[in-house]
């Protein structure tokens, strides 16, 4: 199957189609993940970041733009990573003395899911994409997809003729519909 036929799937509700897209692109968002290894972030960060790339591109792609999924795909996996390189940067510096170390035999390196974790993996994604889908609006749906790739509230604003505050109350909204999504 195509990403041009899951992604009608999509648009017709078939989250299965989001999991195989997921899982199809997935090597793509670690290549990608990997250009960015000797930033402060982590491996395993720097993955989730791309993968809220990965589902940015899938809830906003459009085919009649000229450009081919993948490409799409691979620009905002980037710009998703990129945008929270930025906004690390930008953190103030914490003060040693508030950080508390983890103990390292805590995590192993060689972890992998489990079936039962894979599934309830897999089940979190369709919650959300669920929850994008069927709970916000069409401006609250453009506000989101605008915000995941970087832009400000007022490059928002500007570029969707609004107001920052308009922005300002539309991501709230999502914060409230999303926090309804339990994991």
């Amino acid at each position: 199957m195509t990403d041009e036929e899951l992604l009608r799937l999509i648009k017709e509700g078939n989250s299965d189609a989001t999991n195989e897209l997921i899982i199809r692109y997935r090597s793509d968002v670690e290549a990608i993940a990997m250009r960015y290894i000797s930033s402060p972030l982590e491996k395993d960060d720097l993955i989730q970041e791309g993968m809220i790339g990965l589902l940015a591109a899938i809830k906003s792609y459009s085919s009649e733009k000229g450009a081919l999924f993948k490409t799409f795909a691979a620009r905002c996996i980037d710009n998703s990573i990129k945008t929270a390189l930025k906004k690390l940067s930008r953190m103030k510096a914490i003060p040693q003395a508030n950080i508390i170390e983890l103990e390292e035999d805590i995590f192993d390196s060689s972890y992998s899911l489990s079936a039962e974790d894979e599934y309830l993996a897999k089940e979190s994604v369709r919650a959300l994409t669920d929850t994008l889908y069927e709970e916000l609006s069409r401006f609250e749906d453009e506000v989101l997809r605008l915000y995941i790739v970087g832009h400000s509230y007022n490059e928002i604003a500007d570029k969707l003729g609004k107001n920052a505050k308009a922005v300002d109350n539309a991501i709230q909204r999502i914060r409230k519909k999303l926090s309804g999504v339990t994991f």
